[in-house]
């Protein structure tokens, strides 16, 4: 068998394509599953807990999200599509005046975002948001551009 360089252009872009196509696929963790991840398996209600991100963030570098849960100790912010969806832990004491945060995170492309309280009472409490990351394009600087 005699291969042509048509051939083996193929075999090499197929190769690389291979290489390439894991690192492409969405490994983001279902939300169920980051839920379950942080209450040990005991389901969590839908009210009781506020997570406020935008819905279109420009910038996936500085996203800005707040979190607002009444009678928390606890509150948990995962990124499902982060290569480490842990993004950050809240504790609140007893003299906190309010059980609320607010920060900005990093989102490693559109992704959701979840928050998972825990409550006084042992109880918890989940929601989650997904935020569409854009890329934008900025034109060059004119000390990048060469003149002519």
């Amino acid at each position: 068998m005699k291969l042509t360089r048509r051939d083996t252009m193929a075999i090499g872009g197929a190769a690389a394509l291979m290489t390439i196509l894991p690192s492409l696929s969405s490994a983001a963790i279902p939300v169920n599953e980051l839920v379950m991840g942080v209450t040990g398996g005991a389901d969590a209600a839908s009210t009781g807990i506020s997570l406020t991100a935008p819905e279109i963030a420009e910038n996936g570098n500085t996203v800005p999200i707040s979190i607002d849960a009444p009678g928390a100790v606890a509150i948990t912010v995962m990124a499902a599509g982060n290569p480490r969806p842990g993004v950050a832990t809240f504790n609140f004491g007893a003299g906190s005046a309010s059980q609320s945060a607010t920060t900005r995170i990093r989102l490693a492309g559109t992704q959701d975002v979840v928050a998972v309280a825990e409550m006084a009472d042992g109880s918890f409490a989940s929601a989650h948001q997904t935020v569409k990351v854009c890329l934008l394009y900025t034109s060059p600087s004119p000390r990048d551009v060469e003149e002519s």
